[in-house]
C-alpha cells in the first residue's frame, strides 16, 4: 500500500471536526466535491470506508485508527520542528491554546505581553472556548493546550498545573449577605435576583451540579453567556452572582464588589488547569508558554486569595501551638 495521502486526512480531520462534508469544505475553502473525491480514493486506497454515513460525520473503527496516526504524526513533526528551532534559541514556533473568557483578562495582561516580549519569534494563537469545546480541541489537536475551569477528569488529557480556585459569590458592595462569615448554603440565596452563566462554561456546570447534588432549582433573573455581563450585573446592584474570586479583584479593590464563601464542598473545591494531550509531546514553545503561566499568571501562580490566606493561617497557628 502506497503512503496516505496527507490531503485526505486532513480532510478527514476537518470533516471530522465540523461534523459535515459541507462545513468541512467551507472552512477549507474547497469544493465539497473536489473534498468528498479525496475521502473516496483515501477509502479505496485502504480497501476499507473511513466515515459513517450519517447526519453527523462519524469515523468507522478503520477511520479511527487513521485519524489518530495522522494526529499523532502531525504532532510528533511539530516537536521536531521545535526542537530544530531550540537550537535557534526558540527564534520560530508556535503555541495554540484554547481559553474561556473568564481567564482573558488575566492573561491578555502583562503574562502574554512579557511572554512576546521575551520570545520575539514565536506566534500565540488564543481561540474562545467554552469547557467542553476546549477540552475537545486539545484531543483533536487543534490546539496545543487549554486553560480550562473546573474541568471533569479525563484520561485523555494531562494537566501541567492545578490551582485551587473556589467558585464564590460575588455581591454588591453593601448587599445584605455581604455581613456573613460564614459559608452561604445554596438554599440562602435562592430568595435574591440572581445571574447565572450558561452551561457551557466551568463555572455554569459546576452550578448545576451543585443544585443537582442539592435538590435544588434556580430561577435566575437573568442567564448570559459573558463573564463581562454577569460581573456588571451585580457591581450595578441588580442581584448576585457566581464567580472564582479572581475574577474580580479590582472590583473587590475598588470596593464595588464583595465575595463570599459558598457552603457545597463541590464549589469550594474547584479547581483551574492547564492541559494538553495526554500522548503527545508538547513542543518547546508550549513548554516554554507554560512555565511562563505559572510564574506570571494569577490563576496559575497559585491557590486563590482566600485558599491561600487560609493555609497560611493554619501554619501559623500550628507554629504558634508547637513553641
Amino acid at each position: 500500500m502506497s503512503p496516505f495521502k496527507t490531503r485526505a486526512l486532513e480532510y478527514l480531520d476537518a470533516v471530522v471536526h465540523h461534523g459535515s462534508l459541507r462545513r468541512a469544505a467551507a472552512h477549507l475553502g474547497v469544493n465539497p466535491s473536489a473534498l468528498s473525491r479525496q475521502l473516496r480514493g483515501l477509502e479505496e486506497e485502504l480497501g476499507t470506508a473511513v466515515l459513517a454515513r450519517a447526519a453527523r460525520a462519524t469515523l468507522t473503527p478503520a477511520g479511527e485508527l487513521l485519524l489518530r496516526h495522522y494526529r499523532d504524526q502531525r504532532a510528533a513533526e511539530r516537536a521536531t520542528l521545535s526542537r530544530l528551532n531550540a537550537l535557534q534559541n526558540l527564534e520560530r514556533g508556535e503555541v495554540r491554546v484554547a481559553v474561556g473568557e473568564g481567564f482573558i483578562a488575566d492573561l491578555i495582561s502583562t503574562p502574554l505581553q512579557h511572554f512576546l516580549t521575551t520570545y520575539p519569534g514565536l506566534e500565540i494563537e488564543v481561540r474562545m472556548a467554552g469547557l467542553s469545546e476546549a477540552m475537545m480541541l486539545v484531543k483533536e489537536d487543534a490546539v496545543d493546550l487549554a486553560l480550562l475551569y473546573a474541568p471533569p477528569e479525563d484520561p485523555q488529557l494531562i494537566s501541567h498545573i492545578d490551582r485551587r480556585q473556589p467558585l464564590d459569590l460575588i455581591l454588591p458592595a453593601g448587599h445584605s449577605l455581604a455581613a456573613t462569615t460564614t459559608p452561604l448554603p445554596l438554599a440562602a440565596i435562592a430568595e435574591y435576583p440572581l445571574a447565572l452563566i450558561d452551561g457551557h462554561t466551568g463555572m455554569g456546570q459546576l452550578v448545576g451540579m451543585a443544585l443537582y447534588q442539592a435538590h435544588l432549582a434556580f430561577r435566575p433573573r437573568m442567564k448570559t453567556n459573558s463573564v463581562s455581563v454577569l460581573k456588571n450585573f451585580v457591581r450595578s446592584g441588580l442581584g448576585v452572582a457566581f464567580m472564582p474570586e479572581l475574577s474580580v479583584v479590582e472590583e473587590i479593590g475598588e470596593g464595588s464588589i464583595v465575595v463570599r464563601e459558598v457552603e457545597p464542598r463541590l464549589l469550594s473545591d474547584a479547581r483551574t488547569r492547564i492541559v494538553s494531550q495526554a500522548e503527545r509531546p508538547l513542543t518547546l514553545a508550549a513548554q516554554a508558554f507554560i512555565k511562563h503561566l505559572r510564574a506570571s499568571m494569577r490563576f496559575f501562580s497559585g491557590d486563590a486569595p482566600r485558599v491561600a490566606s487560609k493555609a497560611t493561617g493554619k501554619t501559623l497557628k500550628g507554629q504558634r501551638g508547637n513553641s
